[in-house]
C-alpha cells in the first residue's frame, strides 16, 4: 500500500507580507518624459516617490532622505549612472540601498561594468510597466525586510 500525497495548489490568492508605504523609491533620469513615464508606472505602488534630473542631484538626494531603492539611468550629463551607483555602494552608510539600472545599453560590457559598480539589477529602455513594477516590488520588499530584521535585531541587542 502506498501513500500519495494530495497535491499540492498554489493559494488562490496571495498577499504581500510587506508594507511597501514605509519604501522610499528614487527615479533619476535626465530625460523629462522618461522620468514622467516610470513615474507614471511606480504611482500604482504604495511607496513614496521622489524624483532627480542628474547624477549630482541623486547622490544629494541619496545622502538627505536615504531611498530604500533608486531607478537609476545610466547615460546623463555631469554624473553617469555608473559613477552615482559606485558611490552610493562605496560608502558605508547607503551601501544597502537597492540600485536598478534602467539602460538603453545592451551591450555585455556596459552591463559587466553596472555589476562592477556594484548594481543589484536592470531594466532595459523601453521600459515595460510589468517588469518594472515587478522587479522592484521584490527589491523593495526584500530591501524593508532586511531594515525590519535590522530594527529587531537591534531592539534586542544582536549586532
Amino acid at each position: 500500500m502506498s501513500y500519495h500525497a494530495p497535491p499540492m495548489h498554489p493559494p488562490a490568492h496571495t498577499t504581500n507580507a510587506v508594507d511597501l508605504s514605509e519604501g522610499r523609491v528614487l527615479i533619476v533620469d535626465d530625460n523629462t518624459q522618461n522620468l514622467e513615464l516610470i513615474q507614471a508606472f511606480m504611482e500604482s505602488l504604495p511607496c513614496q516617490l521622489s524624483l532627480a534630473h542628474d547624477g549630482l542631484e541623486a547622490l544629494a538626494q541619496i545622502e538627505k532622505d536615504r531611498p530604500d531603492l533608486v531607478l537609476l539611468d545610466v547615460m546623463m550629463p555631469k554624473m553617469s549612472g555608473f559613477e552615482v551607483c559606485q558611490r552610493v555602494k562605496a560608502n558605508p552608510a547607503t551601501r544597502e540601498t537597492i540600485i536598478i539600472m534602467v539602460t538603453a545599453l545592451h551591450e555585455l560590457g556596459d552591463m559587466e561594468r553596472a555589476v562592477e559598480c556594484g548594481c543589484d539589477d536592470f531594466v532595459s529602455k523601453p521600459v515595460n510597466k510589468v517588469e518594472l513594477l515587478t522587479r522592484v516590488r521584490g527589491l523593495l520588499s526584500l530591501r524593508l525586510l532586511k531594515k525590519q530584521m535590522a530594527s529587531f535585531l537591534a531592539d534586542r541587542g544582536v549586532d
